[in-house]
C-alpha cells in the first residue's frame, strides 16, 4: 500500500534563476515572486509561482491537508551550492597563512594524518554538515582524505540529512607526507569500493579526487582516467593553477606536458562533470579549450585572497563559455559562509573592472553552482520536477542591514546590500526536500 503524498506550500518573497543573468542582467533569466509560493509534494517541486494563483490552483484536499511554512517578507532561494571544499580541513580555518605550498605543509597535510582515526573523521562529518546546513548550503563537492573511511563518513552524515552531496577519496602517492601516501593500486581498489558502496546511493555521487598534479604520479593519474573513462557518471575534482609556484613545479615534474591543463588532458581528465579548483592563472585558450571539453572551475574568492594567490576572472572565464560556480574552499577559506563568499567575489570581480552584479551573484550561488556540478537537472531552482531544497533569508538581520534596507529602491539594490553585508546571520532556515532542518518551526495550515 503506498502512502499519501506529502504536500507542503511555502510562502515568502521566490526568487529563482533559469539562466545565467548575464553581464547585462537579462530579465529573462530569473523569477521572482513578491508574495510567492512554492508547492512540494513528496520533496520536489510541483509548482512555484505568485501565492494567490498557487492556492488558486490546488484541488481542496490539498488545500486543507498541506503544511504551510509562512515566511511572509523573507527571501527564499534555492539552496546554495558550494563547489569545492574540504571537509577534513575544518579545523584549521583561521590559521596563519602564507601561499599554498606553505599552507600544504604547516596546516594541511598534519590536519589530514589526523583522519587515518576514524571517529575524528565522523565527528568532523556531523560538525561540517550542520554548519553547511546553518549557513544555508544544501549542496557541495567535497574533498575527503586519502583514508576511505573518511568517504564513508562524510557520506554517511550527509546521508542521514538527506542530502545530495559529491565526494570523494583524495588520491596521493608521492609528495606528501608517508602517512597520506597511497599507491595507484591502492588508489583504484579503494575508490572502486566506495564507488560501489556510495555513488548513486540516495542523493550521493561519487567523485574522483586526484589532489593535484604534483601529488600524483603519472600513474596514478593514468588510473584516475581509467576510472573515469569506465564510468562516465562519475564526477572528478582537482585543484589547477592557483599558485605561480605551484603551476612552476607542475611544469618540472611534467616537462612532457605543453601546460598545467595539459597534464589533465593528457590523463583524459578533462570532461563533463570535472571540475577545477581556482583557475586563476589561465590563458584566453586555456579556458576555450575547457569549456569545449565541458569541464568547469569552482571560483574560491576567500582562499584566494587569505592565500595570496591572485584574483579569479569570472566575467573571463564566463564569456569563454566555462562553467563556474562558487566555493568557500574550506579551510583555506575563511568560513562556510557562501552569503560572505558573494561579497569577496564582488571584490575579486572589481580588480578585473567586471563588477559581478547582485543578480549574477546569487545566480553563481545557486543555479550557477548546479550547473558547474552537472546537477541542474535535480537542484539550483523551482522548476516542477526540481528537488525542494531551499533557504529562507532575512532581509533586516542586522541592525546594518535593516538600515540599509530602508533606503534601497528596487530589488536588485536590495540583493546587492544583502550580498555584500549579509552572512549566516541571514539565514532563517534551511529546507531540504521540503523539510525545514534548521531553526524551529511553527505548523499551520493553510487559511
Amino acid at each position: 500500500m503506498s502512502l499519501p503524498t506529502r504536500h507542503i506550500l511555502v510562502r515568502g518573497q521566490v526568487l529563482h534563476f533559469l539562466n545565467d543573468p548575464g553581464p547585462t542582467d537579462d530579465p529573462g533569466a530569473w523569477e521572482f515572486f513578491d508574495d510567492g509560493a512554492l508547492w512540494i509534494a513528496d520533496g520536489r517541486i510541483r509548482a512555484a509561482g505568485p501565492w494567490p494563483a498557487i492556492c488558486a490552483d490546488l484541488p481542496p484536499d490539498v488545500r486543507h491537508t498541506a503544511h504551510l511554512h509562512d515566511y511572509q517578507g523573507k527571501l527564499i532561494l534555492p539552496g546554495l551550492v558550494d563547489t569545492h571544499l574540504h571537509y577534513p580541513q575544518a579545523g584549521i580555518m583561521g590559521s596563519y597563512g602564507r601561499q599554498l605550498l606553505d599552507w600544504l605543509n604547516d596546516y594541511t597535510f598534519p590536519a589530514e594524518a589526523r583522519f587515518a582515526e576514524r571517529a575524528v573523521a565522523e565527528k568532523t562529518a556531523a560538525f561540517v554538515v550542520d554548519r553547511l546546513l546553518a549557513h544555508g548550503t544544501t549542496t557541495a563537492s567535497v574533498f575527503a582524505t586519502v583514508h576511505a573511511h573518511s568517504v564513508d563518513a562524510f557520506f554517511e552524515a550527509a546521508e542521514t540529512r538527506q542530502l545530495r552531496m559529491l565526494c570523494g577519496k583524495v588520491l596521493m602517492d608521492r609528495n606528501c607526507p608517508a602517512a597520506l601516501q597511497d599507491t595507484p593500486a591502492r588508489a583504484r581498489e579503494d575508490s572502486q569500493a566506495l564507488i560501489e558502496r556510495w555513488h548513486g546511493k540516495g542523493r550521493l555521487g561519487y567523485t574522483l579526487t586526484p589532489r593535484f598534479a604534483p601529488t600524483s604520479s603519472p600513474a596514478q593519474l593514468a588510473v584516475a582516467g581509467e576510472l573515469l573513462a569506465s564510468r562516465p557518471d562519475l564526477h572528478l575534482q582537482t585543484h589547477l593553477a592557483e599558485n605561480r609556484a605551484e603551476i612552476a613545479w607542475v611544469e618540472h615534474l611534467f616537462p612532457e606536458q605543453p601546460s598545467y591543463l595539459g597534464v589533465y588532458e593528457h590523463f583524459g581528465l578533462v570532461g563533463p562533470r570535472t571540475i577545477f579548483g581556482h583557475g586563476i592563472h589561465l590563458s584566453k585558450a586555456e579556458r576555450q579549450r575547457m569549456a569545449a571539453a565541458g569541464a568547469a572551475v569552482a571560483f574560491c574568492p576567500t582562499s584566494n585572497a587569505f592565500l595570496g594567490s591572485g584574483a579569479f576572472d569570472y566575467a573571463a572565464s564566463t564569456a569563454a563559455g566555462l562553467r563556474v560556480g562558487l566555493a568557500t574552499d574550506v579551510g583555506g577559506g575563511t568560513g562556510f559562509s557562501l552569503i560572505r563568499t558573494l561579497a569577496h567575489a564582488y571584490e575579486a570581480s572589481q580588480t578585473h573592472g567586471t563588477p559581478l552584479s547582485a543578480l549574477r551573484g546569487w545566480y553563481l550561488a545557486t543555479l550557477g553552482g548546479a550547473r558547474a556540478l552537472y546537477l541542474d537537472d535535480h537542484i539550483g531552482n523551482f522548476q516542477p520536477g526540481r528537488e525542494a531544497d531551499f533557504t529562507v533569508l532575512d532581509w533586516t538581520a542586522t541592525p546594518e542591514l535593516a538600515w540599509r534596507m530602508d533606503s534601497t529602491r528596487n530589488l536588485a539594490e536590495r540583493l546587492f546590500a544583502l550580498m555584500i553585508l549579509g552572512d549566516e546571520r541571514c539565514v532563517e532556515a534551511t529546507h531540504v526536500m521540503g523539510e525545514k532542518c534548521t531553526s524551529s518551526d511553527k505548523k499551520t495550515t493553510v487559511s
